[in-house]
């Protein structure tokens, strides 16, 4: 059976992401649920999907993604989503599965976490807990269910992959907790994939849970020695110490991998206990092609490649952790009377807009902010330290940027190719922050000067820029308004700058004189794009 009507919960996520050009692929339609369906809009695939708009707690939203569905795939986890976060999961499952079963969807299928063997589920950790609970309900309603239920996840951009690079790369000598001692079952994201598109076509009998893993069953120790002999690093020393509670791992684990803490606890606390696969019966319904289930080597060789190549198509970071602020830049009239303060530069660069919206679509990441390092750094690791993302998410793509990407501790509200990139802050701040950079030609400084001659060769005006920085932060309450003040002395500095520096940058790349960078007056016109309303 081909050609079925699937919806997809979670596209803006790791899996989900990557989940639906494999349906695509495979001869499927796809509806996506998104919250916010613009951060689907620069995906290679967005043109061959339905997107609903709606939220996996709002029944009404979720019944009408379910109309005229035959496959639903539920993606949708609140890993690391705080305290509540459990009786989320729930009340979205229960509303999920009673939408499905009025819309006559014919199957769910869930991605879920692999469970320890005699393990009663109330001792679990919150995270598996919380997974193995969305699993049962789904297989108690009337709609045939699938649930696959995985360990640690091993390709390019997952958390788990990134957490184990990390670790093994940056420490060559490992004080680590006693849970590196622990068997797990690792999969390739690649046979994941696999065993969630052909999850579609399961007989209406299939109304299970499966274990899906790869090849090897290793420790955690094992996985970073084979990580540093894979990426080809000196043979790595690893101390355990029997102290480091969950909590501290998550800690250690926050201060030396990108993996902020909110997630980083989950992650640890999953690996206390053995995760191995009891059965292989999804090969029933999903046969296993040649060379497959993937091995944990190879599962690495790929990651690798693909970062090496700088074609990771999602990231761990792909979706916005909890907590992180979400509200869209406000219209003037939504905020009148409200407090909106604003960092306002402008600059004339002798290069063209071209070569400066390349510098503006590259920051972040390796190529850094422009400005005072230590200053970015510092207030990376203070937000690490109150749990935050920090700076060092880095980039997905080291060139190209879109909609919903994380971009160290901001993320991609908007994006107009060649002229706008806006960034909303996901640090931890008491209000909201958002920056935007404008790449646009150079105002003609002459009035009546004469346009470009027919040959097409572009007048001095022409090849110029104007390059335009607005900072915007809204308070909340009064310690909204103390910090603004407090770090306002410092804007001259950083955001003055990241101007200057992303002028000589542009300049640099189009071969002008970096001398020539020349200040304007700042005031966003008049013919500024209006910001977006709320959704």
């Amino acid at each position: 059976m081909t050609g079925l009507h699937c919806l997809v919960t979670g596209a803006t996520g790791y899996i989900g992401g990557r989940l639906v050009p494999e349906l695509l692929a495979a001869g499927h339609r796809v509806r996506c649920l998104a919250r916010s369906p613009e951060k689907l809009r620069d995906h290679p695939w967005a043109g061959r999907v339905e997107v609903a708009r709606g939220d996996a707690t709002d029944a009404e939203s979720v019944g009408a993604a379910l109309r005229g569905i035959d496959v639903a795939y539920y993606l949708v986890h609140a890993l690391g989503g705080g305290s509540g976060f459990e009786e989320r999961d729930r009340r979205a499952a229960r509303i999920f599965a009673e939408q499905a079963r009025a819309a006559g969807v014919r199957r769910i299928v869930y991605l879920g976490g692999l469970t320890p063997a005699g393990i009663p589920v109330p001792e679990l950790s919150p995270h598996l807990r919380s997974r193995a609970e969305v699993g049962e309900i789904f297989l108690a309603c009337e709609v045939p269910a699938t649930v696959l239920r995985a360990a640690v996840i091993i390709g390019s951009g997952s958390a788990s992959f990134e957490m184990l690079r990390y670790l093994t790369e940056r420490l060559p000598v490992m004080v680590t907790p006693s849970w590196v001692g622990t068997r797990v079952q690792p999969i390739a994201v690649r046979d994941v994939l696999r065993y969630l598109v052909g999850s579609a076509t399961m007989p209406p009998e299939a109304d299970r849970a499966f274990d899906i893993g790869g090849p090897d069953v290793i420790t955690y120790e094992e996985m970073m020695r084979r990580y540093a002999a894979v990426a080809r690093l000196p043979r790595r020393r690893i101390l355990r110490v029997p102290m480091l509670t969950p909590r501290l791992s998550s800690i250690w684990i926050g201060l030396i991998t990108p993996v902020p803490r909110a997630l980083a606890r989950p992650l640890a606390e999953s690996l206390r206990h053995e995760v191995v696969c009891h059965e292989h019966d999804i090969a029933r319904y999903v046969p296993d092609p040649p060379g497959a289930p993937i091995g944990f080597d190879q599962a690495l060789t790929l990651a690798l490649q693909r970062v090496r190549e700088a074609k990771v198509t999602t990231r761990w970071s792909s979706a916005a952790l909890p907590g992180a602020p979400s509200d869209p830049l406000p219209t003037d009239p939504d905020w009148a009377g409200g407090s909106l303060y604003t960092d306002l530069r402008a600059l004339t660069v002798d290069a063209s807009p071209a070569a400066l919206w390349k510098v503006v679509e590259g920051i972040g990441g390796e190529n850094g902010w422009y400005s005072f390092p230590l200053a970015w750094a510092v207030r990376g690791w203070l937000d690490r330290l109150v749990g935050g993302v920090g700076i060092r998410r880095g980039r997905r793509d080291a060139a190209r940027l879109r909609v919903g990407d994380s971009l160290d501790f901001w993320r991609v509200e908007e994006i107009e190719p060649g002229r706008l990139l806006r960034l909303r802050a996901e640090m931890r701040l008491p209000g909201l922050a958002w920056l935007e950079m404008y790449a646009e030609p150079a105002p003609d400084p002459q009035p009546g000067a004469q346009p470009a001659p027919q040959n097409g060769t572009p007048t001095a005006a022409q090849s110029r820029a104007r390059y335009r920085q607005r900072a915007l932060f809204h308070p909340h309450g009064l310690l909204g308004h103390l910090y603004w003040w407090a770090v306002s002395p410092f804007h001259a500095v950083v955001f003055g700058g990241m101007a200057r520096n992303i002028a000589l940058a542009a300049q640099r790349l189009d071969g002008s004189d970096p001398a020539s960078v020349r200040p304007v007056p700042a005031e966003v016109p008049d013919d500024s794009p209006p910001t977006p309303t709320r959704p």
